[in-house]
């Protein structure tokens, strides 16, 4: 076992034992959380997923596993090395590289994530339309293998900058990281190359990380930063009794200013818009050591839908890695499009939905994973209907701590969630 996973072990083994820290205060009682309890018994009778070679998968998708950095320059040098022999055999210097092209994208309900699926592209020197796509690979494996030989972590910026005239922009350098973890087998973290903090927590957890103790619930308004080196987190225990998942920092500022998490006993986590993989990690240990319910709360339109499933199925561009990043069954609270009557959001709240919202409303219903959810389904066509969408500051209408006082609350109690 590497020693990577072995830390996401020991967090675990842990944070199994939810005891509540002195640390913390004591959460408000009196609050109805019957629903909530009657979810997280349901989950604990749910069977496990089963594994791909049950399904007859194992050699028809791209499987990653985490790795320890000598592991990764192991792997390194075997391409280069079969690099070196290919243009002594003189046939050319060039890579293998599995394609993550939509077409290789594939659903599978049995386990309800996305996979890659095992189909690989040259990617050659002697061809002039690949030869800067080539050239850009090498370079970056020759510095991934400077950093895991010298057992340092960098940024994805850090490494941009070592060769701006070559990658041009970001996005070059960031895709082929990618294409590099999918050739050699491994998780994008185990590269070493990590986004910058984005995602924050704040709420009932307490953890350490890297060996210091951290309260989350003394992280102010702000919240605390999730590291981008999640397997860094151990020893994770809480009294929670699920995990608020927010879509934007606004809605989140407003939860921690309130204490929400005092009232409600919870875990609020953002990942500030479209999540990194920090904050997928991250949501995903929390869900498997504690096994509490995850609660939704984004915006009504599809952008905020998209960003949920991202959450849940994993990203097209990183369905490869999807059996650490993605976390199943998260629960839909809201703002719903059925909200927005319900609750009575005024018609000036409302936005309009343009031709793009509609496109992506219509692709979202043609989602294998949306389709076999009829609640989904649902909301998603009335959405269409009304050509409305909304906010979640759209509930600031009816007063700045309405989210917190009146909204949440009553979704909470009723178990009003898809």
């Amino acid at each position: 076992m590497s020693g990577k996973r072995a830390a996401s072990g020991d967090s675990e083994a842990g944070g199994n034992k939810r005891g509540k820290m002195a640390a913390m205060g004591p959460a408000s009682s009196g609050v109805d959380l019957t629903k909530v309890i009657q979810l997280r018994k349901f989950m604990e009778t749910e069977k496990p997923p089963p594994a791909l070679a049950s399904l007859g998968l194992v050699d028809e998708v791209v499987q990653v596993e985490e790795m320890d950095d000598p592991d990764v320059k192991t792997a390194i040098e075997e391409v280069m090395l079969e690099i070196a022999a290919s243009i002594l055999a003189g046939r050319g210097f060039g890579f293998k590289i599995p394609s993550r092209a939509p077409t290789s994208q594939l659903y599978v309900s049995e386990i309800d994530r996305m996979v890659l699926k095992k189909v690989l592209k040259d990617r050659v020197f002697a061809n002039t339309s690949q030869v800067r796509k080539t050239t850009i690979t090498t370079r970056v494996l020759e510095l991934i293998h400077q950093v895991v030989s010298k057992n340092i972590h960098i940024t994805k910026r850090d490494l941009f900058y070592t060769d701006v005239k070559l990658f041009g922009k970001q996005e070059e350098s960031d895709s082929v990281l990618d294409d590099i973890a999918c050739m050699i087998g491994c998780t994008r973290t185990s590269l070493n190359v990590v986004a910058s903090d984005k995602g924050v927590v704040v709420g009932r957890v307490n953890f350490l990380e890297d060996g210091d103790h951290i309260d989350c619930t003394r992280m102010g308004v702000g919240g605390k930063a999730i590291p981008a080196l999640v397997h860094k987190i151990t020893d994770i225990k809480s009294d929670a009794k699920f995990i608020l998942l927010v879509e934007k920092d606004a809605a989140f500022m407003r939860l921690a200013e309130d204490r929400f998490y005092n009232k409600f006993p919870c875990i609020i986590v953002t990942g500030k818009g479209q999540p990194d993989v920090a904050s997928r990690l991250f949501l995903r240990l929390l869900k498997h050591t504690l096994k509490i319910p995850i609660l939704a709360l984004m915006d009504s339109d599809p952008h905020g839908i998209r960003i949920m499933c991202t959450y849940m199925k994993s990203s097209k561009a990183m369905s490869y890695d999807s059996d650490s990043l993605a976390t199943g069954d998260i629960k839909w609270l809201g703002v719903r499009p059925s909200d927005l009557d319900k609750y009575k959001i005024p018609e000036s709240c409302r936005l309009d939905m343009d031709e793009k919202d509609m496109r992506e409303a219509r692709m979202l219903l043609d989602s294998d994973f949306i389709v076999k959810n009829k609640h989904w389904v649902k909301e998603i066509e009335l959405m269409m209907k009304m050509k409305k969408k909304a906010e979640i500051q759209a509930l600031s209408t009816f007063g700045f701590q309405y989210l917190t006082e009146e909204y949440l609350p009553a979704k909470i109690k009723a178990g009003d969630w898809v």
